[in-house]
């Protein structure tokens, strides 16, 4: 992915993550739009920061997903990135079905069939661009598990392999497949995490992402060098060591 001169839509990007990585594309010449449900915090950040575009999603919803996609490529017509944001994580105990189903259903609902929606609805026009890219956000919890979030764990699992899946699909296309894996970065993505000294500093992370876009812009996954704990477990051979240090170490890991 070139680090400069797209036309970038971002959905779930009003805060954490999606905005200051928003912030940050826009600062290296794209064009940015940014996605989310909440029509008053888009106005806001718009308030804010008028060189960005906004466009009202709800990526748990296919019908607001495929409003969004008619307005933005309305819009926007050069679009060629399509960064799936949107995410949450929970923390569950699967002991008895009623301290988790509801969560996990949601998680799924967010994390595995919003891209998979979001993707449907882009991809055909990603494919008439001549340069296009589709990121995806798994994590390092897709690599090594939180005990106390396995729903999470699980649908970052899947977004991994559905990135290699239709990354060699598309192999055939215009359109590449990065896949974005942060390690646990101070957001509000659980509670106490923004503030979390396990956590990575969330500007010290878009900065290392936008280095590692520039310098690799064919790589195929985003690897800040923090994760490479998570990631690469059991290829050094210590993952169990790895798992225990996780839960260990997290503060949601009691």
């Amino acid at each position: 992915m070139k680090i400069s001169g797209n036309t970038i839509f971002i959905p779930g990007s009003t805060s954490g993550i999606g905005l200051a990585l928003a912030l940050a594309l826009q600062a290296r010449g794209n064009t940015v739009i940014v996605g989310g449900r909440r029509v008053e915090e888009l106005e806001k950040i718009t308030t804010e920061h008028p060189e960005l575009g906004a466009v009202a999603i709800d990526t748990t919803d296919p019908a607001s997903i495929q409003r969004a996609a008619a307005q933005t490529l309305t819009e926007y017509p050069d679009l060629n990135v399509v960064i799936a944001m949107a995410g949450i994580m929970r923390i569950e105990d699967w002991h008895h079905p009623d301290t988790f189903l509801d969560t996990a259903t949601a998680v799924v609902e967010t994390n595995v069939l919003g891209p998979i929606r979001l993707i449907a609805a882009f991809i055909e026009h990603l494919q008439q661009q001549p340069d296009s890219t589709i990121v995806t956000v798994s994590s390092g919890l897709a690599f090594a598990p939180l005990r106390v979030t396995p729903a999470y764990n699980a649908s970052k699992a899947a977004i991994h392999m559905l990135s290699e899946s239709i990354r060699l699909q598309l192999a055939d296309t215009s359109v590449k497949v990065v896949e974005l894996v942060p390690p646990p970065v101070r957001t509000r993505l659980m509670p106490g995490q923004e503030t979390s000294e396990f956590a990575m500093p969330l500007d010290d992370f878009v900065g290392e992402v936008l280095a590692l876009l520039e310098a690799e812009p064919e790589a195929r996954e985003i690897l800040v060098d923090r994760v490479k704990f998570l990631r690469y477990g059991e290829a050094r051979g210590d993952y169990d060591d790895v798992v225990v240090q996780l839960n260990a170490a997290d503060p949601h890991g009691k």
